[in-house]
């Protein structure tokens, strides 16, 4: 098999695993406990929450971890509004349709079932939202702005500066899923001048069931797992040492080697949306051509499937993911992808190849020379 599906998920490094192994056996301790074994693991726990808070450029204590990267798009949205409507009665959420579902149906709930109000931005033709977007949504009882830093699906990249500034300019507090862009994108929070970002360790070689969410200090946030006061309060339980460990080698890892992560995998992202437009007929680039994640390609093609497509490049061995929800039994597009206007024709049709570190250029010419047999033969059924 050959992968090419590193957006979904990425190997962990050996150089995070290792640093990992120690804290399953050796030092195994909780870190409320008091003892030697405990205090050994709130260093270790000290350790990374700095480690990440100097990739991030802030506070060690503006650190939070949790879970996973929904879970920290759950506490920035479900935090944020309520606290702004219990102190402010503030009661907008400001955010857009092709946000990943962690933030889209989080928000959707507040709405429903919280009486919250939701206001959907307006997205240009490449899925992104522009700061003139934001300027005409903006009101005064507006509890939150969330806009992800680059789309996963179609590997958009948002003006987060810009945006930020455009919230902060109605004292909104603007919050970013950067789960996507992390293994690529600068997250100095200081330049994107974020108050809420969240994070997920699978994303840049790290282990799964690990995330952070940055919380700028004076935001207020109303915790949504309570419990024994872990994470300065806003996050209970027994803290994941050798995930949280693994979460801050893999960031610290992301940070240091980005450029040469970059240089690796961007030629090849170029060379496949080259030549798939060029061989593939009635195929088209989704996302921005050019303001993109480095080692995402995505493409709708005319009347295909997208979902069989991936099942026919998996016999074949490619492993690539598809913006069509049919496999979930819903036999409609993706949201994301309906958000670009395209008829139901072309929007099942959507194909996503991500690129990563074991990627070499004789399984892209591979894939290459496959795809377009294939497009064909589902377009027969």
């Amino acid at each position: 098999m050959i992968y090419l599906d590193y957006a979904a998920t990425t190997p962990v490094d050996k150089r995070v695993l290792n640093a990992m192994i120690p804290y399953f056996r050796e030092s195994y301790g909780n870190p409320s406990s008091i003892h030697r074994y405990g205090q050994k693991a709130e260093s270790a726990l000290d350790d990374a929450r700095e480690k990440v808070a100097d990739v991030l450029h802030c506070r060690p204590e503006e650190i939070i971890f949790t879970s996973c990267g929904s879970e920290s798009d759950n506490l920035a949205l479900r935090g944020s509004a309520f606290e702004k409507r219990k102190n402010f009665g503030k009661k907008w959420i400001l955010t857009a349709n092709n946000e990943h579902h962690a933030v889209s149906k989080t928000a959707t709930q507040l709405e429903k079932e919280y009486g919250f109000l939701l206001k959907w931005l307006d997205l240009d033709e490449h899925g992104a939202v522009t700061s003139d977007s934001l300027a005409r949504a903006v009101c005064n009882d507006a509890a939150l702005v969330s806009v992800m830093y680059a789309n996963n699906e179609i590997g958009t990249i948002n003006p987060i500066t810009e945006l930020a500034v455009t919230a902060h300019s109605s004292n909104i507090p603007f919050h970013t899923d950067a789960v996507q862009a992390a293994a690529y994108l600068d997250v100095n929070v200081e330049l994107l001048g974020v108050d809420l970002m969240s994070l997920g360790g699978h994303k840049f070689y790290g282990p799964k069931g690990v995330g952070v969410l940055y919380v700028r200090k004076g935001v207020g946030l109303m915790p949504h797992l309570t419990g024994g006061g872990q994470e300065f309060g806003l996050r209970a339980g027994t803290q994941n040492i050798p995930y949280i460990v693994g979460f801050a080698e893999a960031l610290r890892l992301a940070a240091e080697e980005r450029e040469e992560r970059t240089a690796h995998v961007k030629p090849f992202r170029d060379h496949i949306i080259g030549r798939v437009l060029e061989d593939i007929p009635d195929s088209k680039l989704t996302g921005h051509p050019e303001n993109r994640l480095p080692n995402h390609a995505s493409f709708v093609f005319k009347n295909v499937d997208g979902n069989l497509l991936i099942q026919m490049l998996d016999s074949a061995g490619f492993a690539c993911s598809s913006g069509s929800a049919c496999k979930t039994g819903n036999p409609e597009p993706s949201e994301v992808i309906s958000s670009l206007g395209y008829s139901r024709d072309w929007a099942l049709g959507s194909l996503r190849i991500t690129l990563g570190v074991d990627s070499i250029p004789e399984h892209v010419d591979l894939f290459l020379k496959i795809l377009p047999g294939l497009v064909q033969k589902a377009r027969g059924f």
